[in-house]
């Protein structure tokens, strides 16, 4: 460091000389010297460098000057000056280069000086705040300037300007490019300020640009047609346009949609190319899954942007099929890519219009100039259209489809045949649909399309993608056209067993035989079985998890179909591989696995005499895992109601039952998670289901295990739960002490016994409303002390009942729920909330407005409990209540804000609890997800409005906004670089902010990670490139280093490797 700063003063003695070369000299040597990275300054030498410079910006040497002023820009991170320093540099140099550029006497100076705004601009935009509408005001005459290289730099630093400008400069700039665009003087200003505007796009985001100079090139003549520059911009233009307004679709629909088609038949190939690419665009904004960006009343009077282009879809095929039989294979390729998008984007669109586009597809898969990426296209397009259209709609064009697509399945090239065959299987589909009747006569093209696939199936020696795809493609002739193939049928399986035994081609194989096991044809498998099914049941110990999947599935289809053509030791062979296979770590496997023994015991029941031992021990022990639910325990009941029937040897009701129970019976195995009581209690339910007869008795049993005093809380627990799943489907009503055993539960010290009792009472009131509902009304009514757990039954019957047995006690439900949404206690009004909600979606129509009338209650409880209703009738799915809905969130968000803060006495205290807290921390854990999901739709800086209002908030809602901040450090960091100085003042306010010194451990603990988490924001935007010339960031930064407690979280923060994997938040 001394050797640097002797060399260095060394330079700045020269740069006092009287003679200007030393002068240039030294200054060319300085800036050569603070570009290096590994430059270090002691304070002292800073301040000398910065004064010399800011001396040298005045120098009489015009050169001299500006190498001053390039040396300022080139490195400015090494001089950490003082914020007035960097303003009177700015200052000087701003002033100089503004004159410069608008006197316009000389261009090389001009340019010049453009060239140093524009860079200056780009490393120091945010400092220049001030001068932003001095700059802007000489640089847009520049636009008309006659000199386009002046022209194009002012372009440069307008681009450079926007990123960091405001709002006010911001729509002056575009205002003024949009007044001047509309006056279209001339072709080459056009161009111009159409270029400035795409430039501004590009750094600045989505701007609405509302005219497009499309035009039609009829008006102007060949010599002097420069026009087609302004078409290929202002489609440019548009495209970009299109590509991040998603909210205007239904806006794009009307004006640019049509522009945009009109145009397909320019003339000038690249204009064409873009005019392609910005519909491709507008289609791809168009995808369904945008469905719920669109305006709901919009919906309603279908203008969705759907609609909106299946309207524009004859235009757009009108349009198309011209240019599909062009020369230029570009302009064919579009179209394809064109086609295949619309039929994504709207399946079924073509059905009318199949007969003027297969010719066109025809024409490019003929031509010998055709490219081979052309005829990939074609090929993709022609697969797109098969699978989302109807197959008579393809009827009439088989036979001039079959010829082409056969000729590129033999093509030499490997991709092109790979297109090609998986066009052909969907051809396959289409000439004998097998899911609807059809009086197409298929026979003439099997011949065809079998030789060119056998010949691929064959070849040993090509790609493995066409191996593939070969197989699958023979797969769907088999199943859709077996029974026509006759002596070719045992041939082409024998190649099938081959490639069974070939690790590459096995998964594929074992799919494919999977789709002809399940064929309607039933087509003869028998010569492959006795060697397939051993294969088979060797995948099932592979470590591959597909072909485990893949396997089980084609055994399964197998033991369906074929299960007279299976021996009993072909069976035994894959039961030997199923234990493994039964486990909690894989719970998709051990389903799959578990169905297939469903299988087997309704079709071959005669083998289940086998699975007794292992296999039964991992099923049992399944059970127990507090990981079954979903698909795999609705599998595992299916199970054992298959198994029970089956009357074999030792696996009757009783013995299943024994194994179920025994470990909470006997006590020697202790089951720790509360989940696995459910599931025995679901899987003695579904046993006692499928043997009725068994009922009463085992019933009995579970009812005296409740009332014997000398229960364990386990066994308590169990047979409250197995009564509740028994009672579900069984009419329960005999039992005549049923109802007062569980109220003598509701007694029990325990407290899952308690809630056991309360979901068994609800439970069992499903399996006999009349029976059992009025009793549970009647007992809220009359216990008060038990009503929490009577409201627990309650929802149970809610929310499992069938509607139409629920109907005619809706409103003596409703009436005794409104009275108790006024508790005092909160966990009652949230089951209340809960009962309300659920009940409101049986009858929407009635219950919602009556639900939102009370959103005037003068009760703050009711509404609580009204709103709180409200999120219980919103879900993932479909329901009646949806379109409802949406006129009563607005009442329902304004209600909420007279919720947020409520006074809560605790003896002479009073405490103010925050009530809007949690709709606030799920708000932000919301905002955390749309970073994530969609960035592009939001708006940037509104949304760092919140984010600031977050870093003020309460402790979790702190911890959520650092996090965010981490994120967007990364994702957006130039706006987040605007507004660097407002996001530094809570953040320093936060690591400032000392607890009280008679404070719990736990407020220390939390204000401890409070300055964890606020340094990690800091660190994260001082990743930001120009965050450190923020004026409060080196403020804060100092203050940092000055306190040895912060910089030592500092440290251990950027020294911390992981902490890059820190800014992932669980919102679950």
């Amino acid at each position: 460091m001394a050797s640097a700063s002797y060399h260095i003063s060394n330079l700045l003695e020269k740069m006092t000389s009287s003679d200007k070369d030393f002068r240039f000299m030294a200054t060319n040597d300085l800036m050569t010297e603070l570009q290096k990275d590994s430059i270090k300054l002691d304070d002292d030498s800073e301040r000398k460098v910065v004064k010399m410079i800011l001396k040298l910006l005045e120098d009489k040497n015009g050169e001299v000057q500006n190498l001053a002023v390039k040396c300022w820009v080139k490195r400015p991170a090494c001089l950490f000056i003082c914020s007035a320093l960097a303003a009177n540099v700015c200052k000087k140099i701003t002033g100089r280069l503004t004159s410069a550029i608008a006197k316009q006497e000389d261009v090389s100076v001009q340019l010049e000086a453009l060239d140093i705004m524009a860079d200056m601009l780009s490393r120091q935009g945010g400092l220049l705040v001030n001068f932003h509408p001095s700059i802007l005001t000489c640089l847009l005459p520049q636009l008309t300037s006659p000199r386009l290289a002046v022209r194009k730099r002012t372009i440069i630093a307008l681009g450079h300007l926007v990123m960091s400008c405001g709002n006010i400069v911001f729509v002056d700039l575009i205002e003024h490019l949009l007044s001047e665009l509309s006056k279209n003087d001339s072709m080459s200003t056009t161009r111009t300020y159409i270029q400035c505007i795409a430039a501004i796009s590009r750094q600045a985001g989505p701007v609405y640009i509302k005219t497009s100079p499309l035009g039609s090139d009829d008006e102007y003549s060949d010599d002097d047609d420069m026009s087609w520059k302004v078409r290929r911009a202002a489609a440019k233009c548009l495209d970009a346009v299109v590509s991040t307004r998603h909210e205007m679709l239904p806006e794009f629909y009307k004006t640019v949609s049509p522009a945009l088609i009109s145009r397909f038949k320019e003339r000038e190939e690249n204009v064409k190319a873009d005019v392609f690419h910005a519909y491709l665009s507008l289609l791809k904004q168009t995808r369904p899954v945008q469905s719920w960006l669109c305006d709901p009343d919009a919906m309603e009077q279908g203008e969705t942007p759907l609609t909106m282009l299946q309207s524009q879809v004859p235009n757009i095929v009108k349009a198309l099929h011209k240019q599909m039989k062009e020369k230029s294979v570009k302009t064919r390729q579009c179209c394809f890519n064109m086609l295949t998008e619309l039929v994504n984007v709207l399946p079924g669109a073509l059905t009318q219009h199949i007969p003027v586009l297969v010719p066109g597809i025809i024409f490019s898969l003929n031509d010998k100039s055709s490219s081979s990426n052309l005829k990939i296209d074609a090929l993709s397009c022609l697969y797109v259209i098969l699978c989302n259209h109807s197959p008579q709609v393809f009827h009439p064009h088989v036979q001039a489809l079959v010829p082409p697509v056969v000729a590129c399945v033999g093509d030499p090239f490997y991709k092109i045949t790979s297109e090609a065959l998986l066009v052909t299987q969907q051809l396959v589909k289409v000439i004998r649909p097998l899911d609807q009747p059809s009086s197409f006569d298929a026979t003439p093209y099997i011949k065809d399309l079998f030789a060119c696939t056998i010949k691929r199936l064959k070849a040993a020696d090509i790609d493995q993608e066409v191996k593939e795809r070969a197989i699958s493609c023979m797969g769907q002739i088999i199943c859709n056209l077996g029974d026509n193939l006759g002596s070719d049928l045992p041939n082409t399986l024998q190649i099938f067993l081959e490639r069974l035994k070939n690790e590459i081609t096995r998964l594929t194989t074992v799919k494919a035989l999977t789709l002809i096991a399940g064929s309607p044809l039933k087509i003869d498998l028998r010569p492959v079985l006795g060697e397939g099914v051993p294969i088979l049941a060797s995948f099932l110990r592979k470590n591959q998890r597909a072909l485990k999947l893949g396997t089980l599935s084609a055994l399964d289809i197998l033991i369906k179909n074929y299960s007279d053509s299976l021996t009993a030791a072909m069976i035994d062979a894959v039961l030997d591989e199923l234990p493994p296979l039964i486990s909690e770590s894989d719970m998709h496997v051990s389903q799959m696995a578990i169905s297939f023994l469903t299988t087997l015991a309704k079709v071959y029941p005669s083998s289940l005499s086998k699975i007794s031992g292992s296999i039964l021990n991992e099923l049992i022990g399944l059970v127990r895992s507090p990981l079954l639910q979903g698909g795999a325990l609705s599998a595992m009941l299916d199970f054992f109601q298959a198994l029970v029937v089956t009357g074999t040897n030792n696996l009757g009701y009783m013995d299943l039952l024994r194994m179920l129970t025994g470990p909470v019976y006997s006590q020697n195995t202790a089951l720790t998670h509360k989940q696995s009581y459910y599931s025995i209690a679901k899987c003695v339910a579904a046993l006692t289901r499928a043997c009725p007869k068994e009922g009463p008795a085992v019933v009995g049993q579970f009812i005296q295990d409740v009332k014997n005093s000398r229960s364990t809380d386990s066994i308590r627990l169990l047979a409250l739960l197995s009564l509740g799943e028994v009672g579900h489907h069984i009419d329960l009503s005999g039992q005549l002490e049923l109802k007062s055993v569980i109220l003598e539960a509701f007694s029990s010290p325990s407290e899952e016994v308690k809630s056991a009792a309360s979901y068994a009472l609800g439970s069992i009131s499903v399996g006999n409303l009349p029976e059992y509902l009025p009793f549970v009304l009647q007992e809220i009514t009359s216990q008060p002390k038990r009503q929490y757990l009577l409201l627990h039954s309650l929802k149970e019957i809610i929310s499992s009942a069938s509607v139409v047995g629920l109907k005619p006690y809706v409103e003596n439900i409703w009436a005794l729920l409104l009275k108790h949404c006024e508790c005092a206690e909160e966990g009652t009004r949230n089951v209340v909330a809960e009962c309300l909600g659920k009940l409101t979606l049986i009858d929407p129509e009635t219950l919602l407005p009556r639900l939102k009338g009370y959103l005037i209650s003068g009760s703050s409880y009711a509404r609580s409990s009204v709103v709180t209703a409200v999120k219980f009738t919103i879900s993932d799915h479909p329901q009646p209540i949806d379109p409802l809905l949406k006129n009563c969130i607005g009442k329902v968000g304004s209600s909420q804000k007279h919720l947020e803060f409520s006074l809560v006495e605790m003896g002479p205290f009073k405490h103010t609890v925050d009530d809007g807290l949690d709709i606030r921390k799920a708000a932000f854990e919301c905002m955390y997800t749309l970073l994530d999901s969609c960035l592009d739709r939001l708006d940037i800086f509104e949304f760092l409005n919140h984010v600031e209002d977050g870093l003020k908030d309460h402790y979790d809602i702190k911890m959520l906004t650092f996090l965010m901040l981490v994120r967007l450090s990364t994702l957006c960091p130039s706006a987040v670089l605007q507004r660097l100085d407002r996001l530094v003042e809570p953040l320093r306010a936060t690591c400032t902010t000392k607890v009280k010194a008679n404070s719990v451990k736990q407020e220390f603990e939390k204000q401890d990670e409070l300055k964890r988490s606020a340094m990690r924001a800091v660190a994260a935007l001082l990743t930001i490139p120009e965050a450190e010339k923020s004026p409060l960031m080196s403020e804060f930064q100092s203050q940092i280093s000055s306190n040895p407690e912060l910089a030592a979280i500092f440290e251990s923060i950027q020294k911390d490797s992981s902490s890059t994997n820190l800014e992932s938040m669980d919102t679950s």
